[in-house]
């Protein structure tokens, strides 16, 4: 059976970067989660203000709707998923789904937002990202990989991870 991943993490973690690398590796489909946003969640993060819980609920239930109906197919999806109980509402429309948490330190996502244009997320709004994150606990199906190194390397520790961690199986080994 192919995967159902989640790529997680704030703003400039590389989370579209990485789970287009990692789909392409594992031969699915990705998705990016901003993709899945109402209009009205994109209008408010560009214009500087943060999602509450309330904006976010729609969205997290359109991701996880997305991956389930991908059950079988496979499907990578680059979604934040801050917070445990975001992941949680994906998980409950995709049980078998598995989440990377790209893990990168705060002076380079302020780089990397900085020196990115044509994105509705402002810089401005990383802190309130970086405040609302609840990295992945040993309970929750997923992994964790640093994301500074090239982004190469980032995808193939996710891939190794994940393959090494006995969630799936990579296509080389089926």
């Amino acid at each position: 059976m192919k995967p159902l991943l989640v790529v997680m993490g704030v703003a400039g973690s590389g989370k579209s970067t990485i789970g287009e690398l990692i789909a392409s590796h594992l031969e699915v489909p990705f998705i990016d989660g901003d993709s899945l946003h109402p209009a009205s969640n994109v209008a408010k993060m560009a214009a500087g203000n943060p999602l509450s819980d309330d904006d976010r609920w729609p969205w997290l239930v359109a991701v996880g709707k997305t991956l389930a109906r991908s059950d079988g197919l496979g499907m990578v999806v680059a979604c934040s998923a801050l917070k445990r109980s975001y992941r949680e509402a994906i998980s409950e429309h995709a049980p078998r789904v598995l989440y990377v948490h790209l893990n990168v330190p705060r002076r380079i996502l302020q780089e990397r937002l900085e020196d990115r244009s044509g994105h509705f997320m402002p810089p401005a709004l990383l802190d309130s990202q970086l405040s609302a994150l609840e990295p992945l606990e040993a309970s929750e199906r997923g992994v964790t990989v640093g994301g500074e190194d090239p982004v190469e390397v980032v995808a193939s520790h996710a891939i190794e991870a994940v393959i090494n961690g006995g969630f799936f199986d990579s296509p080389a080994r089926r």
